[in-house]
């Protein structure tokens, strides 16, 4: 439904494009205060996918540490000497574990071996807390040597660092040690020998479970913590909301390998393995050794969610697996009726009084018992995602009725399924609006033409029904087979989110994604963050996210350009906001033509600005470039300034630049 701008508070602004040398000018109506803009605006959508949690964000450096993966229960483990599996341990949802044994002669050894992802990353004076649930089942002390090895040395000795842990008790114990790397190396491992006092080969016998290690110093300090540089890279985006855990991860492979929120709590030596549903998913991307360790659960969500300032957004199961891979096949999904979807309804409701339930109520007490007294303050919660068709309505709708019924407070995220237009998205925005879901969860990774043709997306939508949440999107150049990260794509991503912010009104959500990635674990890019095992890069896609985040103003401002363009032509693209905190007028200004393009930006209605004009600009003029682990900084904002003239900026913008102007009244 086509409405006036002016009465909506956005601006509906055009694009124009002309030949260099030709002025362009924008206005910028600076009395007329518009839409506010949602706190949730620009946030971040984390998914395990591309290693992103276990060897990626979960700062666990042991892969496999209870022993649970399946079929073989020692991958990520080289084995020697007398070394069983055992299936009794101390944790019911866990119960592998290795028993390590005399290996029959003196010169033999027993012991075990672990790999890491891609190995394991060390920093030199870094410290690195190990723990292990062990026992001696016949009673006798035995001494285990723990080491931090680096096998591709050419000195004498592998072990660079090597502490001795006593083992003494007939019962399970959690033993700790904290040991002190003198080396920075990307690819080592962890070994464990069984020895006694005197460190000859150990002829007791011991049993270990939950081999762990991680580094002291993670975010915030936490002993299950995030990795301090990834957590910290989220921090610096000031994102509104962080969605979790996913994507495809919460439909499974199927709906035993769907992700379940309840196993993921309590203690985390007791949280069940779940198949990662991108193991498989691409053969020319194969990883047979993605799991899920629940270790990055829930809790840690929204904690996390807490400590970057951000607004939990978690994503349930709507009792379907993944459409993708099982079609229309009925049999995959839960029957659509209130009975059968019980189970899965019962998991929404308990955690909402996880999150925000007082002590004294089940789930809320299960919060208390981990460290969090306080409730989470869920705001907002999904049922499915990107389910499309029949099958999805048929089952959203018991949710809905649900949750409105026991919980009116909470905002319901619907899925407008995978399409970014058509047939089914209709559909789904059809469905969406008769069950009277408060925001659309919309998906679109796109190749450049597609975002030309985008850049006036939400002015024409209706505002009569439910909000926009841009879910998941990315740009990148299809047209010269270029589906990774770089600037060329990241500048179209900054001229659509002018749409975005202009329309503030309507779309009060939007999460660039994936945003993780490990070098040499991906299955999907491009991606937001790479990293190895020692260092992360921000992508330059990243610092298009961080420069709305940071500057995304109170409301919005009617900002027009007096030359309007052709859809799907390269060209200028403006959003402007008001920052009532603090008195500023931000205009975003994108130029997406290889071209220098003269620039006028008059703040009508503002009669002088105080002092000059401060700026913000990312050069993406080097198209094909992209920041990498190597060079971190070789497209990063700079920061600079420019004269205002009584109300009007004359400035030029540069060939794929993306300026922020600032301008106090």
């Amino acid at each position: 439904m086509k409405i006036n701008s002016l009465l909506a508070g956005i601006a509906l602004v055009a694009t124009s494009y002309t030949a260099y040398g030709q002025e362009h000018n924008l206005t910028v109506q600076t009395k007329n205060i518009g839409a506010k803009i949602q706190p949730t605006m620009y946030g971040v959508f984390f998914e395990d996918i591309n290693f992103g949690a276990d060897g990626g964000l979960y700062a666990e450096l042991i892969k496999n540490r209870s022993f649970e993966f399946s079929p073989d229960h020692f991958m990520g483990w080289k084995v020697f000497g007398n070394v069983t599996l055992q299936n009794d341990g101390p944790f019911e949802k866990n119960p592998h574990y290795v028993r390590l044994g005399y290996a029959g002669h003196n010169e033999m050894w027993t012991g075990i071996q672990n790999e890491g992802f891609f190995g394991i990353g060390f920093k030199k004076g870094a410290e690195y807390r190990f723990s292990v649930w062990a026992r001696v089942p016949d009673g006798q002390a035995v001494t285990l040597m723990v080491q931090l090895i680096d096998q591709n040395t050419m000195s004498d000795a592998q072990q660079f660092v090597s502490q001795d842990l006593v083992i003494a008790s007939k019962e399970w114990k959690k033993y700790t040690l904290v040991m002190k790397s003198d080396r920075t190396i990307a690819k080592a491992n962890l070994r464990i020998f069984l020895s006694d006092s005197q460190h000859h080969s150990g002829t007791g016998t011991v049993d270990l479970e939950h081999v762990s290690l991680f580094p002291t110093d993670t975010w915030m300090g936490h002993e299950n913590g995030m990795r301090k540089d990834l957590a910290q890279a989220l921090y610096d985006m000031h994102p509104g909301v962080l969605r979790f855990p996913g994507g495809c991860i919460v439909e499974g492979s199927n709906l035993e390998t769907r992700y379940q929120w309840k196993n993921t709590v309590g203690p985390v030596e007791n949280r069940p393995l779940n198949k990662n549903r991108w193991e498989s998913t691409f053969t020319d991307r194969y990883y047979p050794d993605y799991f899920q360790s629940y270790g990055l659960g829930f809790y840690e969500y929204f904690l996390l969610s807490e400590e970057i300032g951000a607004a939990p957004l978690p994503v349930l199961n709507v009792g379907m697996t993944c459409q993708y891979q099982n079609w229309e096949n009925e049999k995959a999904h839960v029957a659509a009726n209130a009975e059968a979807l019980k189970p899965y309804i019962d998991d929404a409701l308990d955690l909402i009084e996880f999150a925000n339930g007082d002590t004294d109520t089940k789930w809320g007490k299960v919060r208390a018992d981990m460290g969090h007294p306080a409730p989470f303050h869920l705001k907002y919660l999904a049922i499915g995602n990107e389910q499309w068709g029949q099958f999805y309505f048929d089952r959203l709708k018991f949710f809905v009725e649900a949750i409105r019924k026991a919980h009116p407070e909470i905002q319901i995220i619907g899925s407008s399924g995978p399409d970014s237009e058509g047939k089914m998205f209709d559909l789904g925005w059809e469905n969406m609006k008769k069950q009277k879901v408060d925001l659309v969860d919309e998906h679109f990774y796109r190749p450049i033409d597609w975002f030309k043709n985008s850049m006036n997306r939400y002015d024409n939508y209706d505002r009569k029904g439910p909000k926009v949440f841009a879910g998941e999107y990315a740009c990148h150049d299809n047209g010269n087979h270029m589906k990774w990260n770089h600037a060329g794509a990241s500048i179209y991503e900054a001229a659509f989110m002018t749409d975005l912010e202009r329309n503030a009104d309507i779309v009060h959500m939007a999460t660039y994604a994936p945003l993780f990635a490990h070098v040499e674990g991906w299955q999907w890019r491009p991606d937001m963050i790479w990293f190895d095992n020692l260092r992360c890069v921000k992508s330059v896609s990243y610092y298009v996210q961080q420069m709305y985040a940071l500057n995304k103003g109170t409301n919005v401002v009617p900002a027009t350009w007096d030359n309007p363009t052709p859809k799907g032509e390269d060209g200028l693209f403006a959003s402007a906001v008001y920052d009532k905190n603090n008195g500023e007028y931000i205009v975003k200004v994108i130029n997406t033509t290889d071209t220098i393009q003269d620039l006028d930006i008059k703040f009508d209605g503002l009669k002088k600005a105080q002092g000059n004009a401060s700026t913000l600009t990312l050069d993406c003029s080097d198209y094909t470039l992209d920041n990498t682990l190597d060079n971190p900084s070789t497209i990063t904002p700079q920061d600079g300034w420019t004269a205002v003239e009584g109300n009007v900026i004359k400035t030029t913008v540069r060939g794929k630049n993306f300026v922020i102007f600032k301008v106090k009244k």
